[in-house]
């Protein structure tokens, strides 16, 4: 029997909960509670689309223009987001990663980043999910296995179901004193600033209300944390479900979208909730970056749960 062209798929149950891992991008390809779909899925023998559940690494999001210094070197990576030309979403997302642990309710994969042009570094990349009945649990590791500094940030990028309908339908609660500014056409990061005021507070989402149709994409900071230090985004459906994604201090930011596509069939199925360890082209800003010494690691976790 041939290997979906997604890759390698592995089944998680626990409790109510069921995942579908694909090994291409160490990638959460399903995941439901009690039959109902907490995510936006994809098909086993599809190419994934617009990153649905992949894991990103080395960096999340944009590096603009693919270009950046690092040690004082100048680097220039390959343009993977043509129509505005940047670098996106890292170097992992089209791996196969191998599967180096596996039970009934957990998987852990592994890769290497292999050094190249514009990412002149070897990394390994281990990504752990286990579910159990309180939801699906990732983490992602970053080792510096060569021999310079590395930069280095991860994220996920679901695309979070709250039920029935659509993104307009449903409401978003987003604990965010921030947002960071972004150029209208190749969204080119410009500042920071506070939700209540940026756009006339379009972007505040600090007291939960409905999203109707207004257009995010955008990474946000400032975060309200519980007292161990759990920020936590929720989206929920007229009818009462939701699913909310829940994270610790080591991502400091989170993109949102609403996922607006062109084909009506298509647009806004879901909403992207992507908590990063580092803003977009933080290869420029610096803000956040982790540099990863030879021989370091660094992890960032997040939780996906029903409500």
């Amino acid at each position: 029997m041939s290997t979906p062209i997604s890759g390698t798929h592995f089944g998680l149950s626990a409790g109510d909960y069921h995942a579908t891992i694909a090994s291409v991008g160490a990638t959460l390809r399903t995941l439901e509670f009690d039959g109902r779909p907490l995510i936006v899925p994809f098909d086993a023998d599809e190419v994934r689309p617009a990153f649905r559940g992949a894991t990103l690494a080395p960096w999340p999001n944009r590096v603009v223009d693919g270009r950046y210094t690092f040690d004082g070197v100048e680097q220039q990576l390959a343009l993977t987001e043509p129509n505005r030309g940047h670098a996106l979403h890292g170097l992992a997302a089209w791996l196969d990663f191998e599967p180096v642990d596996r039970a009934a309710d957990s998987v852990t994969f592994a890769t290497t980043i292999q050094a190249q042009a514009g990412y002149p570094h070897r990394v390994e990349v281990s990504v752990a999910f286990s579910l159990d009945e309180e939801g699906l649990h990732t983490t992602v590791t970053g080792t510096n296995t060569g021999t310079s500094r590395a930069p280095w940030g991860t994220g996920p990028h679901p695309y979070l179901v709250a039920g029935e309908g659509r993104v307009d339908d449903w409401t978003l609660t987003l604990p965010a004193d921030e947002v960071l500014a972004v150029t209208e056409d190749r969204l080119i990061p410009t500042g920071l600033e506070e939700v209540a005021t940026a756009e006339s507070g379009v972007w505040d989402f600090r007291t939960a209300r409905r999203i109707g149709d207004t257009f995010i994409d955008h990474a946000f900071t400032g975060l309200s944390r519980t007292a161990d230090g759990l920020a936590t985004v929720r989206v929920t459906a007229p009818t009462g479900t939701g699913v909310e994604l829940v994270w610790g201090e080591d991502c400091p930011w989170v993109q949102v979208h609403t996922a607006d596509q062109p084909v009506a069939e298509l647009d806004r199925l879901g909403l992207a909730v992507e908590p990063m360890t580092c803003p977009p082209d933080a290869y420029n800003s610096g803000t956040d970056l982790i540099v990863l010494e030879p021989g370091e690691s660094a992890s960032a976790s997040w939780t996906i749960r029903a409500v």
